[in-house]
């Protein structure tokens, strides 16, 4: 290139780099903002690197929805998603930064079959069942609703399904309370329907016994739709609609997106959905009358009070039988389903943080012949006195329970197995030198046992069992140890020789 040629470049490109060439100024412009990283729109629920990777990746959810189950969902004539699961859904997309997209059926059936297919990610509101684990990983609940039974208006209360024998009930295909009850009560004869109106419509007709519908929709649809020779007859403890979100079982980064979403949804923005929904459905139609439209209004808080009114004592009752469940009504100890919830759990923090964690296992001695000598109503007074000994004589962390007859079972956090001896050598001796107000002396046998990484909560307590037994066999009245363990223990007390 000559020295004209390159005059003629540089004059050029100081020409392009005058105010007036704004081409050059756009082209600049253009490069910056391309090369400029685009950040997401702020959420309001914290996310993991993790989790703002795959929502950058992945912004849109396609879920797919119950088209007739109001107002719970619904799609209506413009193919959009709505009612109390479409804002709560909605809710969740604005605070996760998910967009919610819908995928569209005419039936709760082709929305299964969608989701089996992988056509939508997510189904918006169900309950977790056995057969629906197959293919999907639940959230945290969405929204918790309570069942009850509906009958004819002359039908006497239900308090136990199970003793209904012969009895039809009109169920919605493809629910988890259809498949429950199938699975539970293969008493009742079960009809199956294509949505829950129909169903309702059956028992009003006298062609099914009875149907189950939501406590919060029940007794306005009752209203609403005319049924008045129908009624709410009882309810079923441990059968309420557990709402959550299925997603695909690959899917577990997108779970933990939406149980953010779902954990920041406050109880009053559910309440407002809720009241907005229920509210709408009495005055969507024109009302001239206006003793009418006060009528309807008392009667939509009358329908909110009671249904409140009844989740809360169906909550308490709930809580109620959770403790009876896990709780010996004889001595007011844990039981053994109570232990077992928990204890697997326990065990496993234990080994993973190699915390030492200990069993004993204990036994009354000779206590048929107590029974035979005194009477059962004398072996219970000893069963009594001697658990509230045991129960008197722990350290404020340990558990102990009623293992089963007259066994019981206490768990030792942060002791090892030398500790756990000690605590049953004392609590023998206790037991030992008390006087039973109806027998007079009483001995106890014990098995110690102390967790290894290997142990299961079965292996660990079968260990401790079978030493049990050793220390019955041996003359009762004593604990009985695994004495390698405690070999191992003194070999790794002794100081390093090397």
């Amino acid at each position: 290139m000559n020295s004209v040629s390159v005059f003629a470049a540089t004059r050029h490109f100081f020409t392009l780099l005058r105010p007036s060439s704004y081409r050059l100024w756009s082209a600049l412009l253009y490069l910056l903002l391309a090369s400029y990283p685009l950040k997401a729109a702020p959420t309001q629920v914290p996310l993991t690197v993790t989790e703002q990777v795959y929502l950058s990746a992945h912004p849109v959810l396609s879920v797919c929805v119950d088209p007739n189950w109001l107002p719970f969902e619904a799609i209506d004539q413009n193919q959009k998603h709505v009612g109390i699961i479409a804002d709560l859904l909605a809710l969740v997309g604005s605070k996760t930064g998910l967009q919610i997209q819908l995928h569209p059926t005419n039936s709760w059936d082709e929305s299964l079959i969608a989701s089996k297919s992988g056509q939508c990610l997510a189904l918006s509101a169900l309950n977790q069942t056995p057969e629906r684990e197959q293919w999907l990983i639940f959230t945290d609940p969405l929204l918790e609703d309570p069942n009850v039974l509906i009958t004819q208006e002359q039908h006497s209360f239900i308090s136990d399904v199970a003793s209904l024998n012969n009895k039809t009930i009109a169920l919605q295909r493809g629910t988890a309370m259809a498949e429950l009850f199938t699975r539970d009560f293969p008493n009742l004869i079960i009809i199956d329907t294509d949505t829950e109106p129909e169903a309702m419509q059956l028992v009003s007709d006298g062609k099914a016994d009875l149907t189950l519908r939501s406590l919060i929709v029940a007794a306005h649809t009752i209203k609403k739709a005319g049924w008045y020779n129908l009624k709410v007859s009882g309810q079923i403890p441990g059968y309420e609609n557990k709402l959550r979100i299925g997603i695909s079982q690959s899917e577990q980064t997108l779970r933990g997106i939406l149980n953010r979403g779902i954990a920041a949804i406050s109880e009053q923005e559910r309440q407002q959905i809720m009241d907005r929904h229920l509210s709408l459905q009495v005055v969507s139609e024109v009302v001239t009358d206006y003793t009418l439209a006060y009528g309807l209004g008392i009667l939509l808080l009358a329908v909110i009070g009671t249904s409140l009114f009844w989740m809360r004592r169906l909550n308490i009752l709930n809580q109620q039988l959770s403790v009876m469940a896990q709780t010996d009504a004889l001595t007011q100890l844990t039981n053994r389903h109570g232990l077992n919830l928990t204890l697997e759990k326990d065990l496993e923090r234990a080994q993973r943080y190699q915390h030492p964690l200990s069993v004993i296992m204990m036994d009354i001695d000779h206590f048929k012949q107590v029974n035979d000598q005194y009477g059962h109503l004398a072996g219970d007074k000893v069963l009594v006195e001697c658990s509230k000994l045991l129960r008197d004589n722990l350290r404020k962390s340990d558990i102990i329970c009623r293992w089963g007859g007259e066994e019981f079972l206490v768990l030792c956090f942060e002791t090892t197995q030398e500790q756990a001896v000690h605590l049953a050598e004392l609590l023998l001796g206790k037991i030992r030198h008390h006087h039973f107000s109806e027998v007079g002396k009483v001995t106890v046998s014990a098995g110690v046992a102390q967790a290894n990484p290997q142990d299961n909560a079965e292996s660990l307590t079968k260990r401790a069992d079978s030493l049990l037994y050793e220390a019955k066999h041996n003359g009762r009245n004593r604990v009985c140890v695994a004495t390698e363990n405690l070999d191992t223990m003194a070999r790794s007390k002794e100081p390093n020789r090397e």
